[in-house]
């Protein structure tokens, strides 16, 4: 066989490779991987914000609340374990890294839910331009995060259903391209439930 004829032979393969794998779904789901990802890491971005904030707000509300010491202990605490799970694109690949992640993160909420529960008591610390606009900024990051895991869970619903759907699958297992776990009710109920607060009398 010729040079010419081989290298002919070459190029008709690789545009008939290049068909089959379009043809596919292996392209689709390449860019549904991207958006996943994606997506995901916004998810990361705006809770890093939110506990990039936490240390000044404990520190405002610890110089009106001295005696909230527990509260104060638990948020910290809470964001302490949340910087200890690192969260990465390979988290998405392992859905046991993946609900630490998020159980952390319901944490870290419950704790500020209570912390803002005390807040309640002070209206000095509620008339504090310091405490107030640390408390815009956390409200705005806290929809922020909701803006961002709402477009991650459709991300992840319809980067599922493309490596789901045939013959997609069939691609996605060749390729090793497996379902991606996502946030379930139950975190968002976790995550929502108001929290229950009893701080006894006070001293």
């Amino acid at each position: 066989m010729s040079r010419i004829t081989s290298s002919r032979a070459l190029a008709t393969l690789l545009a008939f490779t290049t068909l089959l794998l379009s043809g596919c779904g292996y392209n689709a789901i390449q860019g549904g991987d991207e958006g996943v990802k994606a997506s995901w890491a916004e998810v990361v971005n705006q809770y890093k914000r939110r506990a990039d904030l936490i240390p000044n707000l404990v520190k405002t509300v610890e110089g009106f609340a001295q005696q909230e010491r527990d509260v104060l202990i638990q948020v910290t605490e809470a964001r302490a374990r949340v910087g200890s799970v690192q969260a990465t694109p390979e988290t998405l690949a392992d859905p046991a890294a993946f609900d630490k992640f998020q159980a952390a993160q319901g944490e870290l909420s419950g704790a500020l839910s209570r912390l803002l529960v005390v807040v309640e008591k002070y209206p000095e610390l509620k008339s504090d331009q310091n405490f107030r606009d640390l408390q815009a900024q956390l409200e705005g990051t806290e929809n922020r995060i909701a803006v961002a895991r709402n477009r991650f869970i459709e991300a992840t619903r319809e980067y599922n259903t493309l490596v789901r759907s045939f013959p997609n699958n069939l691609t996605a297992m060749v390729f090793g391209y497996k379902v991606k776990p996502t946030f379930t009710v139950e975190n968002e109920a976790e995550i929502s439930k108001p929290p229950e607060v009893n701080f006894g009398k006070q001293g």
